[in-house]
């Protein structure tokens, strides 16, 4: 019996260690795809700008062509920023539980430390 409940133990271990990494990787994944698109997406702005890519940006003038190539970069980088925290904003909040074991060692290591301060204390107060 003991055999048993040590192997159902063991099963549910290894499922949250497997549904953690799956949480993990989708959310590297979402980060790196992010950043592959602040950098991405700014250059080809910029470079389509200055090969005359886009129609009508031949008539600009090499100031204007500059100024509005970098506005439209930067507004880009802001939009891919505010789409990643719109899918972060998303993801379900009880995926990110904290593990209970480690609750439980935090909370006794705080009650811990303020008895050991409680105690520290005492001698203080009878030396006074």
């Amino acid at each position: 019996m003991d055999q048993i409940k040590m192997l159902q133990t063991h099963a549910n271990i290894t499922m949250l260690v497997t549904m953690g990494l799956e949480v993990k990787m989708r959310v590297i994944q979402k980060f790196s795809i992010a950043s592959l698109f602040m950098w991405a997406v700014p250059i080809a702005i910029l470079y389509a700008f200055n090969n005359n890519l886009l129609p009508g940006t031949s008539n600009l003038s090499p100031h204007s062509l500059t100024l509005v190539s970098g506005f439209l970069a930067v507004i880009s980088v802001n939009i891919v920023i505010a789409f990643y925290i719109y899918l972060a904003m998303r993801e379900p909040a009880d995926k990110h539980e904290p593990d209970p074991k480690f609750l439980a060692e935090a909370k006794a290591s705080i009650n811990q430390s303020t008895g050991d301060a409680q105690q520290s204390s005492q001698p203080l107060k009878k030396q006074q």
